[in-house]
């Protein structure tokens, strides 16, 4: 039996190859983690601003919450587009998020200003490193997401004044931020032991191993350059 032709001006619709459909459910999952990303930064940022010690730094904390639910929006929209529900996607990875968070809860506020700048590099080096790594539509999608937050400047003000004020913070707020660093990299880690899918994206062509350490390896890079700026070692 022969299939009738399409109406004169309308092509067939293209018939994606197995390539594509495995391309695209990987970029649907690498976004899902970032927008659990997002959605806990969001709330940590206004748990974390109780410690504020005045409306000025409320203000700039609830700025930088505001930036992250934006950021949030966006994901959700390419998500939904994949088919995906927004609200499952995050519950699917949220524990990673609320795991990394719980073990690097600040008890200073400096700490927490540390945890906020460092927090906000360390996304958007991330998306940086991963967007290499997409096609030029997803590409374009992580641009939007990925600069860091103008907001969290006035926390490396804050840090740096107080630090050049009172020198004996700079070790325990550099071995904070170590700390961050360190938990930051192992819950990613988790996450792309977790996703094959994911981890064969953003390191394709590469021996996996290699790959992965020479990614981690230029986000800490950055996070060192950060933390100078913040007067910490």
């Amino acid at each position: 039996m022969s299939t009738a032709p399409p109406p004169s001006g309308v092509s067939p619709e293209p018939i994606a190859s197995p390539e594509a459909a495995v391309e695209s459910s990987a970029i649907a999952k690498l976004f899902a983690v970032l927008l659990a990303g997002e959605y806990a930064a969001f709330y940590r940022l206004i748990d974390e601003s109780r410690m504020a010690p005045d409306v000025r730094s409320k203000i700039a904390i609830a700025r930088m919450a505001a930036s992250e639910i934006g950021h949030f929006d966006i994901l959700a929209e390419q998500i939904a587009a994949h088919g995906l529900d927004p609200a499952a996607a995050v519950e699917r990875y949220r524990s990673v998020f609320d795991q990394y968070h719980q073990v690097t809860t600040p008890k200073t506020w400096y700490e927490a200003l540390v945890k906020a700048y460092v927090g906000d590099g360390l996304a958007a080096d991330f998306y940086t490193e991963a967007a290499g790594a997409l096609p030029a539509d997803a590409q374009a999608v992580v641009a939007s997401v990925m600069a860091e937050t103008s907001n969290s400047r006035f926390a490396r003000e804050q840090v740096a004044a107080a630090v050049a004020a009172n020198p004996s913070l700079r070790s325990p707020l550099t071995l904070w931020g170590r700390r961050l660093l360190g938990e930051a990299v192992t819950h990613a880690q988790w996450v792309l032991a977790a996703e094959e899918e994911v981890a064969d994206l953003l390191f394709a062509g590469t021996a996996s191993l290699q790959g992965v350490a020479s990614f981690f390896d230029t986000i800490a890079e950055e996070h060192g350059k950060r933390m100078s700026d913040l007067g910490l070692g």
